[in-house]
Formats: C-alpha cells, sequence, structure tokens
C-alpha cells in the first residue's frame, strides 16, 4: 500500500450507462480457495463485517441490498455511504459483493456490510475532514454494535494509547478484528495490525509468492490473496482498475473467509474462528513457528467448512493468547459466556508492542518467501503455506492517510 493510488494502475475498463465489464474473471482466487464449493455449505449469511474505510458506495450494483447503513452508530454515521476514494466500495464487494452485472463477486456474499467512513489523509478535506470520524472515534463505536467481524484496510506507523484501548474494548466484546499489516515492503508492522487482538493480514500472488511489497514482522499471522485484484479507481464508480496489488485486499479477503466460517458455526466464538484460520492455514513449517512473513499461513477456509464435525476447540481459549496478554494481563470479557456473540479476545494482533502476531514471529522460524500449492484430497490445489505517530492510511496499494492513519493496504 505504500504507493499513491494512481502508480498502481496499468489499465482500467469504464462501463457504459448500464453495462458492467465482468471483471470476475481477474479474481483469480475464486477457483484455487474453491469458491462454489464453499457456497454450497455457506455464504456468509447472518454475519455482518464492519468496514471502517472510506466510506462505502451502497449504489453499485454489487453491493445493492448488502450495506446496512441504518446500522451504523450516528456519532459516526456521516459519509458512511459516501464512498470519497473508492477504496472502501472495493473491500465491502470483495467481502459481500454479490457480483450482479458483472461487478466484483464477493467471497461471502451472504455477509452483509455495516460501512463506516474515516478521516483519510488528502482525501476528505475541510469542512468534509471535520465532520467524518476520525480513527479512534469509529473503533469507539463499532464496539457496541453487533458486527461480529471488523475489517481493518488501513495502517499507520505509530502506535496510539487511546486507539489500543479502544481495540481491546472490542476485542471483550467478542469481535474479531483482521487488519493489513502494510504496504512498505519493510520489516515492521503497521497499527492497528500490530496491536494485541488483530490478526494482521499480508498478501501473496498468484504463484502463492509473498508479495514484495508487503511488511514483514512479527505481527504478520496470514496471508490472503493481494495482487491483480481489480478496484475502484474513481470516485464516480464507473471504472475498475486492473493490476492492482495491497495488503488491503488480502484483509477483506480474509475477513469473508472468517464470515463464511462463522457463518456455518453460528455459535462459535472469535476465539474459535481464529483457532480454525490458524490451524487450516496452508505452511510448511510447524504451526508453533510462525514466519515473519506469512505468520501461520495461507487461509484455506476450505477446509473447514469441509468437515462438518471440525473442532475448533476451547470456545473461552484464546489461540494466540500467549502473543495477545502482555505482562500476565488478562482481557475481561463483557459478553457473557451464554452469548451467542464470541467472548475473549479475537484475533491474534498483528503489528504493534502486544500484538499477537508480532510476540509471536519472535520465535519464528524460515522466512521463505514463497508459498507452495497442496495437492487437496478432491484433486483441486489451495494455497498451502509461504516460506518462511500519526496515523497514516494506505488504500489497496495507494498510499493515504487517515488523520493520519496510513491507510495500509
Amino acid at each position: 500500500m505504500g504507493a499513491v493510488v494512481s502508480a498502481l494502475v496499468t489499465a482500467s475498463v469504464a462501463f457504459a450507462p448500464g453495462v458492467a465489464a465482468d471483471v470476475q474473471s481477474e479474481q483469480w482466487y475464486l477457483e484455487p480457495m474453491q469458491a462454489e464449493q464453499m457456497w454450497k455449505v455457506s455464504t456468509g449469511k447472518g454475519v455482518k463485517v464492519a468496514v471502517i474505510d472510506s466510506g462505502v458506495n451502497s449504489r453499485t450494483d454489487s453491493l445493492k441490498g448488502q450495506v446496512l447503513a441504518d446500522e451504523v452508530p450516528k456519532n459516526v454515521a456521516y459519509g458512511a455511504i459516501d464512498d470519497y476514494a473508492g477504496h472502501g466500495t472495493t473491500m465491502a464487494e470483495l467481502i459481500a459483493g454479490t457480483g450482479a452485472n458483472g461487478r466484483i463477486q464477493g467471497l461471502a456474499p451472504g455477509a452483509k456490510i455495516v460501512p463506516y467512513r474515516i478521516q483519510l489523509e488528502g482525501q476528505a478535506e475541510g469542512e468534509e475532514e471535520r465532520k467524518t470520524a476520525t480513527t479512534l472515534e469509529a473503533l469507539q463505536a463499532v464496539a457496541d454494535t453487533d458486527a461480529k467481524i471488523v475489517s481493518m484496510s488501513f495502517g499507520s506507523p505509530a502506535s496510539d494509547p487511546e486507539i489500543e484501548a479502544a481495540i481491546k474494548r472490542i476485542a471483550s466484546k467478542g469481535k474479531l478484528m483482521i487488519a493489513a499489516v502494510g504496504n512498505h515492503g519493510g520489516e515492521y508492522i503497521e497499527y492497528p495490525a500490530a496491536y494485541p487482538y488483530v490478526l494482521g493480514v499480508s498478501s501473496i500472488d498468484e504463484s502463492s509468492k509473498v508479495s514484495d511489497f508487503a511488511a514483514s514482522g512479527q505481527y504478520v499471522d496470514l496471508v490472503a490473496p493481494g495482487e491483480n485484484i481489480p478496484s475502484y479507481c474513481r470516485p464516480d464508480f464507473s471504472t475498475y482498475c486492473h493490476d492492482r496489488q495491497g495488503t488491503s485486499s488480502a484483509t477483506a479477503i480474509t475477513a469473508a473467509s472468517a464470515a463464511l466460517i462463522w457463518s456455518a458455526h453460528p455459535d462459535w466464538t472469535a476465539n474459535q474462528v481464529t483457532r480454525a484460520l490458524i490451524d487450516t492455514a496452508g505452511r510448511k513449517w510447524a504451526k508453533d513457528k510462525p514466519t515473519q512473513k506469512a505468520g501461520y499461513g495461507t487461509i484455506r477456509p476450505r477446509v473447514v467448512l469441509a468437515d462438518p464435525n471440525y473442532d475448533a476447540g476451547d470456545p473461552y481459549s484464546d489461540p494466540l493468547g500467549k502473543w495477545n496478554k502482555k505482562d500476565g494481563e488478562k482481557l475481561v470479557t463483557e459478553i457473557p459466556p451464554s452469548s451467542a456473540a464470541p467472548s475473549p479476545s479475537a484475533t491474534g494482533a498483528s503489528q504493534g508492542e502486544g500484538s499477537t502476531s508480532a510476540n509471536k514471529a519472535a520465535g519464528a522460524g524460515s522466512k521463505a518467501e514463497t508459498v507452495s500449492a497442496e495437492s487437496s484430497d478432491d484433486g483441486n490445489t489451495l494455497w498451502i503455506a509461504v516460506g518462511a505517530a500519526a496515523a497514516v492510511i494506505v488504500i489497496g496499494g495507494a498510499a493515504f492517510a487517515v488523520l493520519r492513519a496510513r491507510r495500509a493496504r
């Protein structure tokens, strides 16, 4: 996400009035992930995903009926369905788009999107910037909603104690947070992926190789498709750009994968969904030795959905507890054990101090840069694993900053 958006665009396709070019053929990951097969088991129905981004245009063909704008808390609702950059809408379509009229097909088309618009530097200006929620305000608001998953395709190089406190409160509500690790190619992970209880996601290409632009470090938890993904490149939503890259898209696809699993197992907690993602990730190294480039490996939700008797383990035991808890601290869940919503810490933080991923990678193994493919029993292949101060927000391959949080991905 480090470069300017336009620099990542190599081609675009315009839509004639009422007609959309078919970009689904560019969604190369749908076939190897066996999307059609997974949708026979789960489409993500019943799961709400909060997308904290540049806003979400609920009027695109692929998102009609998919966006729950009325469920955004009023104090942060300004511009929620007025996407000024196109990035948030792309993320929403990758998660829950219906694919209508050839637009982007979401991996979890049965899920619903709750849109949050935050301040991105250089995007919302003047009065628009003043009215748009800050990252902190959006995080504080989402904690008290019934969205189960929080998708954050943005990042900042700096930690903020207030934002970390908001992250911990969201985790205490039993929600699963997923964030992009960054597109700067450096050996450090951006926030919020580096905070405790947040799953940090990096990117791979069609050959399952970890993307060169992706950040690496102790807070990478999982990898997912993030290269050559179509994306809106103009705020009028008349055009998709091609060959876009960034950990943003990988984050959205991971959020959709979590939605598929949670929909199939509505009684699971965030801990169990997290454990399922980690345990079934494709890798060629020991599970207890996550790498700094690929974490625990490549997402493979199909493995969970293919087994109706899949055991996700203890619902109240944090699978990334040793990384999430610092100095013996414990996360106090505010949700009764009897609640259907997930409890304890949801994800394994990916960036920043105290972040699950980060500490986890401290004992990481190799840093191999390619992910090999594994043949499944049914003859299909799935990625197996990869080898080894102000908030600036980076958006899908381009760099933007949110008051002052760089939109990573």
